[in-house]
């Protein structure tokens, strides 16, 4: 059995102050990203120049966490929402999902796009690859903050959170999270995106890749207590709300090859 290391959940307390490495790894995860879109964006195909590298993440970041918040209230937490719609403003009290982060970075780069007069899927091939080191840097905030851990195992890499009222040998899912939304993630799209490809390839790649990986962690990640399985009794609310972005990343991958290849073999250089 694992040991679960003694890592404190907050950074810093001072009086009414409280930083949480949670939060501290969003900070981390939109630096990185805005070092890797700052390089990126010296490349000769890029749509977006390094002078609006600042713009995108200042517009990538409000979705996140508009959308990252809204989605965990609407997806996970409807009932209390209707019952206090309060709660929606009060981020202290925590609750964020990707997948509604997700939508709501879709919006902004709806809004960005047209900005900088550049197509939706231009911007979103670009950002694509500067995502997963977000990624896997939350999984990690989630592990220091002991949440969202998984089920129970007799594994010999199980782990006791202290946090844990049951005090079960558990899955440290959120490692797999980390190695497999982040780290993982990173190295496939960063190696597909090394030079130019069908547009839309690489934002399908990305929807294709994410929600295979999340859709088999979540074998493995307990539940949400208050919802349990939605479906057959082992489909849980992230598997149904990831299999949209498989299928539609399988088909958008598909589509921008088949399009490219019959792009090619018209005008003469696929033969």
């Amino acid at each position: 059995m694992l040991k679960y290391p003694d890592i404190d959940p907050l950074l810093i307390s001072l009086g009414p102050l409280k930083v949480h490495w949670y939060g501290v790894m969003y900070l981390l995860g939109f630096l990185a990203a805005w070092l890797l879109a700052r390089s990126r964006s010296q490349r000769a195909w890029s749509p977006v120049r390094k002078d609006q590298v600042e713009d995108l993440v200042v517009w990538a970041a409000f979705g996140v966490i508009l959308g990252g918040r809204c989605g965990y209230v609407l997806f996970y937490n409807f009932d209390k929402w209707v019952a206090d719609p309060l709660w929606l403003f009060r981020l202290w009290e925590g609750g964020m999902a990707f997948h509604g982060g997700l939508l709501g970075v879709i919006v902004a780069m709806v809004i960005y796009a047209r900005r900088i007069g550049q197509s939706f899927f231009e911007i979103t091939d670009f950002v694509a690859p500067l995502v997963p080191i977000g990624l896997g840097l939350g999984r990690l905030g989630n592990f220091i903050g002991q949440e969202l851990w998984g089920r129970p195992t007799q594994s010999s890499w199980g782990m006791i959170f202290p946090r844990d009222p049951e005090q079960l040998a558990r899955h440290p899912s959120q490692l797999y999270q980390f190695a497999l939304e982040g780290l993982l993630l990173f190295g496939i799209l960063w190696w597909y995106s090394r030079r130019p490809r069908p547009i839309a390839a690489i934002s399908g790649l990305f929807l294709l890749c994410y929600g295979v990986f999340r859709f088999t962690v979540e074998f493995v990640r307990e539940p949400d207590q208050h919802i349990g399985f939605d479906l057959l009794g082992w489909l849980t609310r992230g598997q149904l709300l990831s299999l949209p972005m498989i299928i539609a990343g399988a088909a958008m991958v598909s589509v921008a090859l088949w399009w490219h290849r019959r792009t090619r073999i018209a005008s003469g250089s696929g033969k």
